[in-house]
């Protein structure tokens, strides 16, 4: 069984990478990275105070980022929205899943967020906030993903 691309651009045959494509990725990225910071969503006492139940913050945050997401796909899907380098972006249906397999991964998702005290999407941003232990976080990571690619013509899905 082939994996699907969660988010496909159908080219038009101009594959020319422009230098001003990737400024304007770093300058995104940057700006995320000042966001997340700004927003104590990287902070450890934040992510534990989401844990025990002590503030909303984080939750209000998670909430607005998942209503941000799906009304930008929803915008995608029905404005036919070009990338940066004019591509058009197509984001096919998904099913969604039920089983063990989900319930797995999330407790191994959530393990490995309680175990580092941070989401795997800021990572690269508290190391450019000098918290350089995160560089064996995201190593790590890595190591885990080619590991899983390794394992999963072996995997049942």
């Amino acid at each position: 069984m082939t994996a699907k691309p969660q988010i496909e651009i159908a080219t038009s045959g101009n594959r020319e990478s422009k230098p001003v494509f990737y400024l304007v990725y770093l300058l995104l990225g940057t700006a995320f990275g000042i966001v997340l910071t700004r927003s104590e969503v990287l902070s450890w006492f934040r992510i534990q105070e989401m844990f025990r139940f002590q503030s909303f913050r984080m939750y209000g945050i998670i909430g607005s980022a998942i209503a941000t997401a799906a009304l930008s796909i929803a915008l995608i899907r029905k404005g036919a929205l070009k990338s940066a380098s004019g591509e058009t972006i197509s984001i096919p249906k998904k099913e969604l899943g039920r089983g063990v397999r989900y319930a797995l991964g999330g407790t191994i998702f959530g393990l490995g967020w309680a175990l580092t005290g941070a989401c795997p999407g800021p990572l690269f941003g508290l190391i450019g906030n000098g918290v350089s232990v995160m560089i064996v976080a995201v190593l790590s990571a890595l190591l885990g993903t080619w590991f899983y690619g390794l394992l999963r013509p072996r995997l049942p899905h």
